[in-house]
């Protein structure tokens, strides 16, 4: 077969998909010489995403390779996985990376975010050993849709809303911007088979729930363009603390000193700005510090001994953090080691 005849003839689908990724390398300032994995499951997006970046990679010097996770929580896993290493090879991706990983189905946050927790590590693993320097992930337009609709559900706040960033760390997502249906047409397009995972039809799991039922019946009710308009609200979010945390970092060094255990803020500070303003720094000092991020409940706790002090006793907070009001600050450090400044009259 002549090198003509494998290749897909160009749709609009596949252009799409080629298109994000091209653009997605760009913007992160890859090129000749540098080599990324694409996080590849077998699925119509994670598939479509490694043809694309197959095709794209190589005409800007980017050597293009594939991290395949088998979870085990399948009695076909290993089948599946390697039917995915050798569509990559088909592909002419390399290196291949196959990582066998045990997901701890009693973890206290779900089986979704153990599968997470286990793959994250997988693919810092695989970067290592291939010596890569990103990953690319096949999230699209309808999973940022649905992470938006469960941030909304918990109440967790604007933090939630901002969804998946297109660059974050050693990250890449690409198909940010492209529809489901638009990956799946593309993979049909290029002549490949898609593997569908049957977990994505499982309603006992949340995210399938709003796939399959919230998300047609906001379309259906509210007219077509909800998982676009979620993704722009996601976007915009984003860009709105990308503000707010470039303030907070002007200004976080002089509010803020060392503390024994810990970190102190002035009150002060905390005072002068804002609630909004106010409410983020609490939450950036204490996620820096101890990489912990509060919920709103806790937040606002905090908040009170700035804004609504009466002596309150100091706030145990999650991880084993406590917050006290002392001396003008207000101090963060870990349980049984707050610092003892001389305590607001």
């Amino acid at each position: 077969m002549t090198d003509a005849e494998r290749r897909p003839r160009l749709t609009p689908p596949i252009a799409d998909v080629r298109r994000a990724v091209r653009d997605t390398l760009a913007a992160a300032g890859l090129g000749e010489g540098d080599r990324v994995l694409v996080g590849l499951s077998g699925g119509a997006d994670s598939l479509a995403l490694a043809a694309a970046a197959a095709f794209e990679g190589p005409r800007a010097g980017i050597q293009v390779g594939a991290v395949i996770v088998d979870h085990g929580l399948q009695d076909a896993s290993a089948e599946i996985a390697d039917r995915a290493r050798e569509q990559a090879v088909a592909l002419g991706l390399d290196p291949v990376v196959v990582k066998r990983v045990e997901v701890a189905t009693a973890d206290a946050g779900g089986p979704e975010n153990a599968a997470r927790e286990a793959r994250r590590t997988a693919f810092v693993e695989a970067l290592v050993e291939a010596k890569a320097s990103h990953v690319l992930l096949a999230h699209t337009l309808d999973d940022q849709a649905e992470t938006v609709l469960l941030g909304l559900a918990r109440g967790s706040g604007a933090a939630s809303l901002q969804g998946m960033a297109q660059a974050s760390g050693s990250t890449l997502r690409p198909l940010l911007g492209i529809r489901r249906a638009t990956t799946r047409q593309a993979c049909l397009d290029a002549g490949l088979t898609p593997w569908d995972d049957p977990h994505n039809l499982d309603p006992s799991y949340t995210r399938v729930r709003v796939r399959l039922e919230v998300l047609p019946v906001l379309e259906r009710e509210l007219g077509p363009g909800v998982a676009e308009a979620l993704a722009r609200t996601a976007e915009q979010l984003r860009e709105d603390a990308q503000a707010f945390d470039e303030m907070i970092e002007e200004v976080i060094e002089d509010i803020c000193e060392p503390a024994e255990a810990g970190i102190a803020v002035s009150v002060g500070a905390l005072e002068a700005n804002p609630p909004a303003l106010r409410n983020r720094i609490i939450r950036f000092v204490v996620f820096s510090e101890f990489g912990v991020a509060l919920e709103r409940v806790h937040v606002v706790a905090v908040a009170r001994l700035v804004t609504d002090w009466h002596g309150q006793k100091p706030l145990d907070l999650p991880c084993g953090i406590r917050a006290a009001r002392a001396g003008g600050r207000i101090v963060f450090s870990t349980t049984g080691s707050t610092t003892m400044l001389p305590h607001d009259h």
